[in-house]
């Protein structure tokens, strides 16, 4: 294991920093060199210094401790399937409504007004769980994926009924009217009835266009009409 390896390697030189190289082994100082601990010390202790922090990352990943590495890109219509174009667009629009910096985050401070203009204040140590519950990278703010996987998770079930994020989206009621739910009983159970009818981005865009097509259809009758009754009163 590599993990092992390093372990052996760091062990290998604390013991020889302990006990002194002999004049045989290797690395030892040259017996006529002026001065070696003066020109080793340095390289020495970086060595040392670089092979502790790659075991202590290396143990980290093995324990599913280390903070997790992704893409620069992100595309939200790829990765959250479960929301339509139109849902995402909104959830957009009220996450650059309260990201006030203009920097990309959402941070405690603007997170606890965002919880105050929806009518539901929290305290400081509840939004610091509310971040902590999908803060993925530990930076201590939410970015827009992050804030998504509210959404995410609040839909799957994944949330406690007395989550801050929870009720976050439930007051939010990203695109969904209380005359769409027919009958649902909360708001979630309307998201996945809107779901499961047709909410992916290319049937969206589909029934746009089917939409436009049928109006354009509708205005070539009517024009049609009118022709025929204008001929009507010409004769």
């Amino acid at each position: 294991m590599a993990s092992e390896e390093l372990a052996q390697k760091l062990q290998r030189r604390l013991q020889l920093e302990e006990s002194g190289a002999a004049p045989g082994d290797p690395g030892a100082a040259d017996p006529g060199a002026a001065d070696p601990g003066e020109e080793q010390e340095c390289p020495r202790g970086s060595a040392d210094a670089e092979l502790s922090a790659k075991l202590s990352r290396r143990q980290d990943i093995n324990a599913g401790a280390a903070p997790p590495r992704r893409a620069a890109v992100f595309n939200p219509y790829t990765e959250f399937k479960e929301f339509s174009r139109r849902q995402i667009k909104d959830m957009e629009r009220m996450f650059r409504l309260y990201d006030s910096g203009r920097d990309g985050y959402i941070d405690l401070m603007e997170l606890k007004l965002m919880m105050e203009k929806l009518g539901a204040p929290q305290t400081h140590l509840g939004l610091k769980n509310m971040i902590k519950e999908v803060d993925e990278d530990f930076d201590g703010k939410l970015s827009f994926r992050e804030f998504l996987l509210i959404f995410h998770k609040a839909a799957a079930g994944e949330l406690e009924e007395d989550s801050g994020l929870l009720t976050l989206a439930k007051l939010s009621e990203i695109d969904v009217s209380i005359e769409g739910v027919k009958g649902a009983k909360n708001f979630f159970e309307a998201k996945v009835q809107a779901l499961s009818a047709a909410s992916k981005f290319e049937a969206e865009i589909k029934a746009e266009q089917d939409e436009r097509k049928r109006e354009e259809e509708e205005r070539k009758h009517r024009r049609a009409a009118f022709r025929e009754l204008k001929s009507a009163f010409t004769q």
